[in-house]
């Protein structure tokens, strides 16, 4: 596998996890809000902004080892209108300005709360149609093991879980911070803490089966689909058997295994701890399978024609 779909590898996943990561810090903002008040809900969240900026720095770095020359970025933005790589990098340029200047608002607590929610549910909108614009940019009759439904499904998948995990660790990392420096609102944001992993263990249990379900329904599928698509089972299910295990293995294990133990241990004050240490290692096995999963998407793919 050569530099620039390696480029692609970092670039989608790292791309899917701070859209994921906005989407979930919002839902979870809107519902601590509405649980304790606005100042709880931003004590929890605020600190976890930190993070998406970051991500989607690197994403659009190593994109640009995929155009080969920084130079060739305004290039790609030619043919808004017909071409989905075009719009992949409209919505996610509009999505970086957005995310930054809804950070920028919440940090400074510039304009209302109202205003700024506005803000935030606009870039989380923009951040859907980014993501849509990538996996738009596969669904390509000639890649026939690309052009299917799994695609989606695998791209907002693994968005979801990223961007789970991602807020999910971003928020123990918080409360340990305000444990230390602010012990009286401990109890409080422990709260909170607890009731955030307990949801996002039970959806990432929800999303896992999808996947699991999904995955082999479409390595069946691919023998439908013409030689090109049958050559790409083949592969998955012989030369990249390996890979492939490891990546169900690691998300059955990140996504489901640790999630339940997560979900229990949130259930239980006086757990934080061991609560801390599986929502670090659920994030760090899904983010792996996540990089095997992408691997095997451009390393299994066999195009039709030249």
């Amino acid at each position: 596998m050569n530099t620039q779909e390696w480029a692609l590898i970092l670039f989608t996943i790292l791309a899917q996890m701070a859209v994921g990561a906005f989407w979930v810090l919002g839902v979870v903002h809107t519902y601590a809000r509405r649980k304790m008040g606005e100042e709880a809900a931003d004590r929890l969240s605020d600190g976890a902004l930190l993070v998406i900026g970051p991500v989607l720095v690197l994403a659009f770095v190593a994109s640009l080892f995929h155009l080969g020359s920084p130079l060739n970025a305004p290039r790609a933005v030619i043919g808004l209108g017909t071409s989905w790589l075009s719009r992949e990098i409209f919505f996610g340029t509009l999505f970086a300005v957005l995310g930054a200047v809804f950070a920028l608002m919440q940090w400074r607590k510039i304009a209302s709360s109202g205003v700024r929610m506005v803000i935030a549910w606009i870039a989380a909108l923009v951040g859907i149609a980014f993501i849509i614009s990538m996996t738009m940019v596969y669904m390509v009759p000639a890649q026939p093991a690309w052009n299917t439904w799994l695609t989606p499904i695998r791209f907002f998948s693994t968005t979801a879980l990223l961007g789970l995990f991602t807020v999910g660790a971003s928020y123990v990392f918080n409360y340990n911070y305000v444990k230390e420096h602010d012990p009286e609102c401990a109890d409080q944001q422990c709260l909170l803490l607890r009731e955030t992993l307990r949801g996002i263990a039970v959806t990432s249990i929800v999303l896992l089966g999808l996947e699991l379900v999904a995955i082999p329904v479409y390595l069946v599928s691919l023998s439908t689909l013409g030689p090109a698509a049958a050559e790409t089972a083949r592969l998955l299910t012989q030369e990249y058997m390996p890979l492939l295990v490891l990546e169900l293995t690691l998300l059955f294990v990140g996504a489901g295994v640790l999630a339940l133990f997560l979900y229990r241990n949130a259930s239980s004050p006086g757990r934080e701890v061991a609560m801390s240490r599986l929502a670090y290692a659920a994030f760090i096995c899904i983010f792996v399978g996540a990089v095997v999963g992408r691997y095997l998407f451009y390393a299994s793919h066999v195009r039709i024609g030249v």
